[in-house]
C-alpha cells in the first residue's frame, strides 16, 4: 500500500501514516456514482482472524491504545430552546506507526438555517494526549475528553464555539458482536461505539452564546491495520426519533466494487443486530460538484433493510459539507449532517445522521 506523511508543525515529530487507514473514521465509484451496492457484484472478503484477541472492556478501553492508528470521534446535533438545529463534527486522529504519537484534529459546525458549513484542522504532537482515566486530548482551546460514556467537548471554528457535555443513554455497541472488526486478508480493527448520548452545553454563534441540547453519536475504533487507499467507502449513522440507531459502511475497491458492507441495528432499549452485504443496500439518487475542489459525491441516498421493513431517504441538511484537509492527513473528504424520513414497518419515521465519504476526491 501506498504511503503519505502528516507532519506535526512546529515539533520536529515525523509521523508516517498510512492515508486512508488514518481516515477510516468510516469510495471511489465511477463518475455516475449511481449506487453504492445496486447492480454491483457484492465480493466478500476472505476469512482473516476472525475471533477477537482480547476481550473489549469498559471503562479500560474507553482510553488510548498501543496501536498505529486510533480516533475518537464525535458527530451530533444540537437545538436551542427556540427550535434552531446544529450540525457538529469532531475527531481526533492518533498515528504512531513508529512509537511516537501524533495528532490531528477536525472540527465543524453545520448550520443549516443559514446555508453554512464551517471547519478547522490542527496537528499536535505527543503532548496533545493528557494523563487521566479514558481518554483525554487538549490542542488549544479544542477539548476531547471521556470515560464510561461521561465526554466532554470543547472547540472553536470561524464564528462558532462550542462546549458541551454528553452523557450515554445506551451501553457502548460493540460492532460484529465483540467490537472487533475482520477485512480480511489479515487486515482488522477494534471498533465501538456509543450511538445515542445526551447532550448540553452551550454554542457561541457570532458572539451570542445559545443554550443547546441534543444528541451525539461517538465512534472509537484503533488497531495496526492498514485498508483499502486506492478505493473508499461511505459510513452511514442515523438516529431515528423512535430510539432505533442504525450504522452502514459500504468499502470499495478501486474499480468501484464493494468489497466490505457491514453495519449493526441498534434498538431503542439498546439491543444489536449485525449486519452484513446481504442485509441492506444503499442506493444513491443524486449528486453534488463541490465548487471549491470539483469533486462529485453521491448526495442523497435511499437506505433498504428488507428483513426489517425499513426504509429510508437521507437528505443533506446543507449540500456543502466537504472538508479539505490536506494539510492535516492529505485528504478532501465529505462528512456532514443530513435528514432522515422513511417507513419502518408501516409507519412513518423520521430522525437524523450523519454520512462521511472517501476515496472521491483526490
Amino acid at each position: 500500500m501506498s504511503q503519505r506523511f502528516w507532519r506535526v508543525s512546529g515539533v520536529g515529530v515525523g509521523v508516517m501514516v498510512p492515508l486512508l487507514a488514518l481516515m477510516m473514521c468510516r469510495g471511489a465509484l465511477g463518475a455516475a456514482a449511481t449506487s453504492a451496492t445496486d447492480g454491483t457484484p457484492y465480493v466478500e472478503p476472505p476469512p482473516g482472524n476472525v475471533d477477537a484477541p482480547e476481550e473489549v472492556t469498559f471503562p479500560e478501553d474507553d482510553g488510548p491504545h498501543d496501536a498505529s492508528i486510533e480516533w475518537w470521534y464525535y458527530t451530533g446535533h444540537l437545538f436551542t430552546d427556540d427550535g434552531v438545529r446544529y450540525g457538529f463534527e469532531q475527531v481526533v486522529f492518533k498515528g504512531a506507526p513508529n512509537g511516537v504519537a501524533g495528532f490531528a484534529s477536525h472540527a465543524a459546525i453545520t448550520d443549516s438555517g443559514r446555508d453554512r458549513f464551517v471547519y478547522g484542522q490542527r496537528v499536535s504532537g505527543p503532548g496533545a494526549l493528557q494523563s487521566g482515566p479514558g481518554f483525554n486530548v487538549v490542542m488549544g482551546d479544542w477539548v476531547m475528553r471521556g470515560v464510561n460514556g461521561e465526554d466532554r467537548l470543547r472547540m472553536s471554528v470561524p464564528g462558532y464555539q462550542m462546549a458541551i457535555e454528553l452523557s450515554a443513554v445506551k451501553p457502548p455497541t460493540l460492532h460484529d458482536g465483540d467490537g472487533f472488526i475482520d477485512y480480511g486478508g489479515g487486515q482488522a480493527s477494534y471498533y465501538y461505539s456509543r450511538t445515542r448520548m445526551a447532550v448540553q452545553g452551550i454554542l457561541v454563534v457570532e458572539g451570542e452564546p445559545r443554550e443547546v441540547h441534543g444528541e451525539a453519536w461517538m465512534d472509537h475504533q484503533w488497531g495496526d491495520f492498514e485498508t483499502f487507499d486506492e478505493g473508499g467507502w461511505d459510513w452511514f449513522s442515523v438516529q431515528l426519533t423512535d430510539g432505533t440507531d442504525l450504522m452502514l459502511y459500504v468499502i470499495r475497491a478501486a474499480d468501484g466494487t464493494p468489497v466490505i458492507l457491514d453495519g449493526s441495528l441498534v434498538s431503542p432499549e439498546g439491543e444489536l443486530t449485525i449486519l452484513d452485504g446481504p442485509d441492506f443496500t444503499v442506493t444513491t439518487t443524486a449528486t453534488w460538484t463541490s465548487e471549491a475542489t470539483g469533486t462529485t459525491y453521491p448526495t442523497r441516498w435511499k437506505i433498504e433493510l428488507s428483513e426489517h421493513d425499513l426504509e429510508l431517504s437521507l437528505t443533506p441538511s446543507v449540500a456543502a459539507q466537504e472538508l479539505d484537509t490536506r494539510a492535516t492527513t492529505g485528504v478532501i473528504y465529505w462528512e456532514g449532517e443530513v435528514t432522515v424520513e422513511g417507513i419502518q414497518d408501516g409507519q412513518e419515521v423520521e430522525g437524523l445522521g450523519y454520512v462521511e465519504l472517501t476515496g472521491y476526491g483526490s
